[in-house]
């Protein structure tokens, strides 16, 4: 199993999905296009892709000219069958890939938040095993309109686009299922100051909003994850195609 990670920004780990990875015996290649540009250069090199959060926008092409391809090839991987699971500003991307709108700056939702199931999310593979109503953490202000191709499989009062599935196997979920209470825990460190800004008193509170929602927000995110790993179905590489044929 060939899963592509592309990371957006430093300090994005994958917490439960690292554990499902790991469990699953995947062999990953990381990708840091924000340092260099790189990104995968076809769908025949990986059987899954990946793409995670970051700070930029899923339009900010001109500080990330990297963003048009990847969203591009997201959309080729969903349209080839292939896994693929967009995080925050990832899912914002892969609705991008699939002629969305983007809309920036739209609503703020940041911590441990609940997200209810939709009708067809409760008979979608992803979220088999949650509860109807699940915990997990949020952080964005961005969001975007529902691919015409695409089936909501979660939402929120706030923001209606909290996952979908294009195709057979390609997800986007804007809530950070990742976000383990250990990668929350280093978040508050080292994105103090934004946190701070966004939400003043969120720190303070932090203790006793860990103690409440944390426990429940791991099980889901490893439910998730796991779900989703079983979906990557491991197929050829492009020149073990090319020598079959």
């Amino acid at each position: 199993m060939r899963v592509a990670i592309v990371e957006n920004m430093k300090n994005t780990p994958l917490g439960p999905l690292g554990v499902a990875l790991v469990e699953a015996g995947a062999e990953i290649s990381y990708f840091r296009p924000y340092i260099d540009q790189t990104i995968p250069t076809g769908i025949f090199d990986h059987d899954a892709l990946v793409v995670l959060g970051g700070e930029q926008n899923a339009l900010d092409d001109e500080n990330y000219p990297y963003l048009p391809a990847l969203a591009r090839l997201m959309q080729r991987f969903s349209e080839s069958g292939k896994a693929v699971l967009g995080i925050c500003l990832g899912a914002q991307l892969l609705a991008r890939g699939h002629g969305a709108e983007n809309l920036l700056n739209f609503q703020l939702e940041f911590g441990w938040q609940s997200i209810e199931q939709t009708e067809r999310g409760k008979t979608d593979p992803l979220l088999a095993g949650l509860d109807q109503t699940f915990t997990t953490f949020e952080w964005h202000s961005d969001t975007f309109t529902l691919p015409s191709a695409a089936t909501l499989l979660a939402t929120t009062p706030l923001v209606e686009n909290q996952a979908f599935r294009v195709g057979r196997a390609a997800y986007g979920t804007q809530f950070h299922f990742e976000a383990s209470s250990g990668v929350v825990a280093d978040w508050t460190v080292d994105f103090e100051g934004s946190i701070r800004q966004m939400e003043p008193d969120w720190l303070d509170r932090y203790p006793a909003l860990a103690a409440e929602h944390a426990a429940r927000a791991d099980a889901t995110g490893l439910t998730i994850a796991r779900n989703w790993l079983s979906l990557i179905e491991v197929g050829a590489t492009k020149e073990q195609l090319l020598a079959s044929a």
